[in-house]
C-alpha cells in the first residue's frame, strides 16, 4: 500500500521543485543504493557502508519507508526496527529527504505512514530516535510528530561523546516518542 500526497498550494509555489507528486511505501532492494546516496547527500547523518543500505532494505523493510517521485526515483527514506526487548517500540535509525524536496512536508509523512504501518501488525506504544544536539531539524520533525500523535517526548541521553571510538561525535540524545494510541 502507497500513501500518494501533493504538497499544499502554498507549499508547493515556496519550494524549488516542481509540484510533482510522490508516494510513500515500502523499499526494495534495488534502493540501497539510493539511500546511501541520500544520506550521503544529507550531510546530518553518520552515512553507513552502501552494503548496508542494501541489507535494510532487505531486513528491515517492514519497519522501513520510501517516498518516491513519480518516476519511481526514491527521494526519501526512513529506516527503522523494532527493538528485541521492547517490541512495542519502533527505532527510527535514520531520516533524509533529496535537498531539493524538503519543506515539503515529506519526512513527516515518512514517520507517519512507518508508524501506522508498523501499528497495523501488532501494538505500536512508543517510537524511539537518537539526535545530536546540533540536529534541529530532526529535533523540529519528532517534536512535530509528538504533537500530531499527542504523545510526550523524554529525552535522555543514550551515548555520550565519550561512548564513540573516533574524537569529536556529539553526544546521541534518546527521545521517547509515548505514550501511542493507534
Amino acid at each position: 500500500m502507497t500513501t500518494a500526497h501533493t504538497a499544499p498550494e502554498h507549499v508547493r509555489d515556496a519550494a524549488p521543485v516542481s509540484p510533482r507528486r510522490w508516494t510513500v511505501g515500502r523499499p526494495r532492494i534495488g534502493d540501497g543504493a539510493h539511500l546511501w546516496r541520500l544520506a550521503r547527500e544529507s550531510k546530518a547523518l553518520d552515512v553507513n557502508s552502501s552494503y548496508s543500505y542494501l541489507l535494510w532494505c532487505r531486513d528491515f523493510a517492514e519497519t522501513s519507508a520510501v517516498a518516491r517521485d513519480e518516476d519511481g526515483r526514491p527521494l526519501g527514506f526512513v529506516t527503522g526496527y523494532l527493538r528485541p526487548d521492547a517490541p512495542g517500540t519502533l527505532l527510527v535509525w535514520q531520516v533524509a529527504v533529496d535537498p531539493s524536496y524538503r519543506g515539503l512536508g515529506i519526512a513527516g509523512a515518512l514517520l507517519d505512514h512507518l508508524s501506522e504501518r508498523v501499528a497495523g501488525t501488532g501494538p505500536l506504544d512508543a517510537v524511539e530516535t537518537t539526535i545530536t544536539p546540533d540536529n534541529e531539524a530532526s529535533e523540529r520533525l519528532f517534536s512535530a510528530y509528538a504533537r500530531r500523535h499527542g504523545a510526550d517526548v523524554r529525552r535522555t541521553v543514550l551515548f555520550p561523546s565519550g561512548a564513540f571510538p573516533a574524537p569529536g561525535h556529539e553526544a546521541e540524545v534518546l527521545h521517547r516518542i509515548a505514550p501511542l494510541a493507534f
